[in-house]
């Protein structure tokens, strides 16, 4: 061979190999009884994102264990596809929108998500021709969408029978609520963070003091009335009671009495609950049911009535009296204006405390009480914890398993409406004429009892029903809020594969090999899709869970764009190439370690195949022989040299298979690179330059270059 260039440019030949590789569908598979599958299902990337570092390293080692499966000779599938991300991307296309003044209020909601689609169509698929950059050898003709037709009838069947069995209901309950984005979210969907706040210490008078600003000094204020100690003192406007411990010598002969809610004048109870504590603050707390998910317990408790005091876009409603219409935090400067002016604020200090922020727009959320359908977990959760208990399913590193059953047998129920327009709108439907006698009754105080939803007129349906069963009436209508993303997504390993139909695929491909994700989905997703592959297939939907580590910058930070420490994993394939990219990654990344990363990082990998490319075109440039001449040539003589280095080939090949039979990824790496750059090139290479012309030495130079291109 004599056109091989003298330098490497990794753009112009990874563009050419990869089209090459697509032309010919060398990543398309199919069943084969004959041989034994291998499969990952890729965890789906938003249709709004991009990638970055963390999606390069999931994909690499992805990537590394299809190929590896495919080289030993198994039907080997690795199904790509995206997710349709309901609240990030409505919220991509509200931006869009309101540059040309619009709101989705004003195009509706079928001409929003007209919007929407074309959204998807133009941009939705930015991150799956980025991964082809990356190298990433998935069967794209297989290609999945969670809006898909056959997806999303997955997702009404699983709703169907979950609600049949009496595992979807609704209900009125605290939930995390985005005002930002104006929908319920899941505790997963909404982390807590470390926020500088102040804990605000407020008299709350007794019944008798009737003053309307009191003098309150020294010590004198304790006679008055009860100090409630609190970070938002905005909700007290819908405090219902004040609570105590029932055990706190400060208040027993307190509880029972009244005292007045201040600058509302309302009188209220102090009750006793063993859920207060009473090292915090004064030990005496402010009781606000539709505001705090531990006070809405204690209402239960206690038969308190809940008042809800602000609307879902975080203002202050009609129950809030003069502070109606304020925004949440600036009802707040109020309040404590007007408490000071009573001298009823007593003192303030700086307090930190944690707090939920929505997931996609980093909101403050509010505890929020609201009407939502619900999944009952513990259920679900009971034999998806025997498998894993089991050994059925195995998760990489093992220190993973005592968190994942730590959170599954400390569960709760799954929030999984959501009040947007785009998604998979619930197959919930409501006869008019029903509901309207449904809600009369309960006005009389009647009690309707029924499976699920316990309310008549409530009908559950893939396709809309053409008249109510119980009246016969055709005006149906269909419930506006649609599902949580992850309900399609926690169904993947299988819908993709055409389930709720029993396909040829779905025999042959699942339950699929092994999934490779990062610790932060392991609730989100991991944890639902084996309760999801256990209820509707009765088989778990992977055998082995890896879990890789966390992207940082050199500083240990996470990378990301508000910290400005990203690297653009696109500029780094530009400047040095995809395989110095996933080279770099994966030597310097430890099992189930964070990996930490800086531009000169990726000079390894680049480095590196700059000696590939120059060891290979010496070899290959001065091979004389074809094909059979080599096959010949295996039969004569070898020198102490030959056998060394050839027991040095056999000895790298099975380090590497161990090393990646067992998750160590990097290790593998660095065992390739040490036989091939020091014993092959700084050895074996020039010790033969000398007898270059000779047969044998040219057929042992091809095999040596040929196997460990094929490690590499």
């Amino acid at each position: 061979m004599t056109d091989i260039p003298p330098k490497y440019n990794p753009k112009e030949v990874e563009d050419r190999l990869y089209s090459f590789w697509e032309s010919q569908s060398f990543f398309s598979a199919k069943p084969n009884p004959s041989k034994e599958p291998f499969c990952i299902v890729i965890p789906p990337p938003n249709i709004t994102g991009i990638l970055h570092m963390g999606h390069a390293l999931n994909n690499t080692i992805q990537d590394i264990l299809i190929r590896f499966k495919r080289e030993k000779g198994f039907e080997t599938l690795w199904v790509p596809g995206t997710d349709h991300a309901g609240i990030a991307t409505q919220n991509m296309v509200e931006k869009k929108i309101a540059e040309r003044g619009l709101k989705r209020q004003d195009l509706g909601r079928e001409a929003f998500l007209e919007e929407v689609w074309k959204w998807r169509q133009n941009y939705g698929n930015t991150i799956i021709n980025q991964l082809k950059r990356l190298g990433s050898s998935c069967d794209w003709e297989r290609i999945r969408f969670t809006m898909d037709e056959g997806l999303s009838n997955a997702v009404l069947e699983a709703f169907v029978r979950l609600y049949n069995k009496g595992l979807i209901y609704k209900g009125n309950y605290i939930i995390n609520w985005c005002p930002r984005c104006q929908t319920a979210l899941s505790d997963e969907e909404a982390p807590y963070q470390e926020v500088e706040g102040k804990l605000y210490y407020i008299l709350y008078p007794f019944k008798e003091v009737k003053s309307e600003k009191l003098k309150v000094k020294g010590g004198k204020q304790k006679r008055q009335g009860v100090i409630v100690a609190t970070t938002r003192p905005e909700t007290m406007l819908g405090d219902v009671a004040v609570a105590v411990h029932p055990k706190d010598r400060r208040y027993k002969k307190l509880i029972g009495s009244k005292v007045i809610l201040p600058l509302m004048e309302r009188e209220i109870e102090i009750i006793a609950d063993t859920i207060v504590d009473p090292n915090f603050g004064t030990g005496a707390v402010k009781v606000t049911p539709a505001h705090d998910p531990y006070d809405f317990e204690i209402s239960k408790r206690h038969n308190l009535k809940a008042l809800k005091i602000m609307g879902p876009d975080g203002s202050m409603n009609e129950n809030a009296g003069p502070y109606k219409g304020l925004d949440r935090f600036k009802a707040r400067e109020e309040i404590i204006r007007d408490l000071e002016e009573r001298n009823l604020l007593l003192k303030t200090e700086k307090h930190i405390h944690s707090a939920g922020h929505c997931y996609r727009c980093h909101t403050i959320i509010e505890p929020y009480l609201s009407e939502q359908w619900f999944v009952r977990m513990k259920p679900l959760a009971k034999p998806a914890i025997e498998v894993v208990k089991k050994g059925n399913i195995k998760f990489h590193p093992a220190r993973w398993t005592k968190v994942y059953l730590n959170w599954m047998e400390n569960i709760k129920d799954w929030c999984i409406s959501r009040q947007i327009w785009w998604g998979h709108r619930l197959p919930v439907y409501y006869c008019r004429k029903c509901t309207k006698q449904a809600n009369g009754l309960k006005a009389q105080g009647s009690r309707l009892k029924g499976r699920g939803e316990n309310e008549k007129g409530v009908i559950i349906s893939k396709i809309c029903p053409e008249k109510c069963q119980g009246c016969n009436s055709t005006d149906i209508y269909q419930d506006e809020d649609v599902l949580d993303t992850w309900f399609s997504s926690w169904l993947w390993p299988f819908s993709v594969f055409g389930w709720p139909k029993s396909t040829a695929d779905l025999d042959y491909f699942h339950p699929t090999s092994v999934l490779v994700t990062a610790p932060e989905i392991i609730f989100f997703w991991v944890a639902r899709m084996i309760m999801a592959g256990l209820e509707f297939t009765g088989k778990i939907p992977f055998k082995d869970v890896y879990i890789h580590g966390t992207v940082r910058d050199l500083t240990g930070a996470k990378m990301s764009k508000s910290l400005g420490n990203i690297i653009d994993p696109i500029d780094i394939i530009e400047e040095f190439g995809a395989d110095a990219l996933r080279f770099s990654m994966i030597s310097i990344t430890a099992t189930g370690q964070d990996v930490f990363l800086s531009r000169e990082k990726f000079e390894l990998g680049r480095n590196f195949a700059n000696k590939v490319w120059n060891a290979s075109r010496f070899v290959l440039m001065n091979l004389k022989q074809s094909k059979e001449q080599r096959a010949k040539s295996k039969e004569l003589g070898l020198s102490l040299a030959d056998k060394w280095i050839l027991s040095r080939l056999h000895r790298t090949i099975n380090a590497v298979t161990r090393s990646l039979d067992n998750y160590r990824f990097n290790e593998a790496a660095n065992t390739i690179y040490e036989f091939f750059w020091h014993e092959f090139c700084d050895w074996y290479l020039e010790l033969t330059k000398p007898e270059i012309g000779l047969e044998e030495k040219q057929c042992i130079l091809f095999t040596i270059l040929e196997n460990s291109l094929k490690l590499l």
